[in-house]
């Protein structure tokens, strides 16, 4: 599966408008396409952006191998002078990006290509395929480990995630959001992250009683000794016999410094409040308790608001699959052509619902931030040959209500220019962080947030404004497209 050829991972309608290029169009007409996406996930403030490496390793394996064009010559409909082409295919253009781990809104550019339209279109569908699924896990972690408050949250996910593809970077994407652990020990070979677990039922049943099957297992990994509790009867055997086997490893001389119990059925904030009392009065202050069994972030939420004692999550298929919302819905349009001149030519994409009219022309992305708080104030989406100085003050308004405007004082506020160059003219000039090194800085990226934008119902919404002149581009792009 690692060593698949990705090269054919696109629509249909990829490949038979690259003919149609080669066959009407110059071919190596240089264009500007942007993926972004309309609407954060799970009705949030905001969205974590994911995928990058394994986008860079698309790209830098982009080829057409001889079983692919003796595939495509059996389809019968692209000819062999266009064949003959794809043989000797790849990727000569620039691609920018907002790094991995970074929190973004809506509209804003994750991805921009600056490519010749053939290639340009090709890589479509792989971005989207590969962006869309890390973001959304990522996204989804990053509000079940805001719901946690700090306590530990663990991607229990392989086993009811949608192929091993969606199970490996799902687990990546969700480390990315703020996980600090997986139970998917390929993800954790692959990119180094911890993996963690503990035992099932099976184990329990298969012993002729719980204690045997505490004891031996407490033999087999004393410093990681976390058993299952709910086989049979949670407060009346399991805990039970999860004290006596702690206190025979107390008696034995172990340190008990990473211990304690899982609960995976029944009401978990009683339990837990019961076996909290159990473990205490046993001289076990420091046993952890954690939990499963089909956790989110808002039922982490409620949990904690009812007191439960559990300071370990294991959150497997609402995360892995982000069952709430299960598409993270990014697009990747058209956004300027090269002029004869050699200067961009700014393209708008007209729609009756307001939502899918694009952002024209060659843009970059500012991120302001409040100088004092260090929090997020806005985006500014402009055109990539405006400048703007931190010392002046800056005019902002909503693109959508324009009549609503507001002037940040010169000083008051910081600059970031989000996208950064990841290859120019086909070679890679980014390398990608560590998976644990990503999730740092998605930490101090959500950090960045306000907690109302963090918060599950009715967040405070983000602006992304657009400058004067991309305003007045777009505007005078929609009187000449509809007039």
């Amino acid at each position: 599966m690692d060593k698949q050829n990705l090269t054919l991972l696109t629509d249909l309608y990829e490949l038979t408008m690259m003919q149609g290029y080669f066959r009407h169009k110059d071919r190596n007409e240089t264009v500007i396409f942007d993926m972004f996406y309309r609407s954060n996930p799970c009705n949030g403030g905001y969205a974590v952006v994911a995928g990058l490496e394994q986008l860079i390793r698309f790209i830098k394996e982009l080829h057409f191998s001889a079983a692919d064009i003796k595939y495509l010559r059996s389809l019968k409909i692209f000819d062999e002078d266009f064949l003959a082409y794809l043989q000797s295919f790849h990727f000569s253009g620039d691609i920018y990006a907002i790094p991995e781990g970074t929190v973004v809104f809506p509209r804003e550019p994750l991805i921009k290509v600056v490519a010749p339209i053939m290639e340009a279109q090709l890589i479509e569908t792989a971005i989207l395929n590969i962006v869309n699924h890390q973001s959304l896990i990522a996204t989804k972690a990053s509000r079940v480990c805001y719901a946690a408050k700090g306590d530990s949250i663990l991607e229990f996910g392989l086993r009811r995630a949608q192929g091993p593809d969606a199970g490996i970077y799902g687990a990546r994407a969700a480390m990315i959001g703020g996980c600090v652990g997986t139970s998917n020990v390929l993800c954790g070979q692959l990119f180094d992250v911890p993996v963690r677990g503990t035992h099932a039922h099976s184990w329990v049943m298969s012993f002729p009683d719980e204690y045997t099957a505490f004891k031996t297992y407490a033999e087999m990994y004393p410093n990681a000794c976390f058993l299952l509790v709910d086989t049979y009867d949670t407060l009346k055997i399991g805990i039970p016999n999860a004290i006596r086997v702690f206190e025979e490893m107390r008696a034995a001389g172990s340190p008990l410094k990473n211990y304690g119990i899982r609960l995976d059925s029944g009401d978990l904030a009683y339990l837990s409040k019961k076996a909290r009392r159990m473990l205490d009065a046993a001289g076990f202050t420091n046993a952890i308790i954690s939990a499963s069994n089909d956790l989110d972030e808002y039922l982490i939420e409620s949990l904690k608001a009812q007191g439960a004692m559990i300071t370990t999550w294991g959150v497997g298929t609402h995360l892995i699959t982000s069952k709430d919302d299960p598409a993270f819905g990014g697009v990747y349009k058209l956004a300027a052509i090269m002029g004869a001149d050699g200067k961009f030519v700014p393209k708008i994409k007209f729609s009756e619902n307001s939502d899918k009219v694009t952002n024209p022309g060659n843009k970059k992305v500012l991120r302001i931030y409040d100088k004092e708080s260090g929090k997020i104030k806005a985006d500014l989406i402009c055109l990539v040959d405006e400048q703007y100085h931190e010392k002046e003050p800056l005019k902002l308004f909503d693109p959508n209500e324009p009549w609503k405007k507001t002037v940040l004082d010169g000083g008051s506020f910081r600059l970031r220019e989000l996208m950064i160059p990841i290859f120019k003219d086909g070679e890679c000039v980014y390398d990608s962080p560590p998976v644990m090194t990503i999730r740092d800085y998605c930490q101090n990226e959500l950090a960045t947030l306000w907690d109302e934008t963090r918060r599950f119902v009715n967040p405070h919404v983000v602006y992304v404004d657009l400058s004067q002149e991309l305003y007045d581009t777009k505007m005078k792009l929609l009187r000449e497209t509809n007039p």
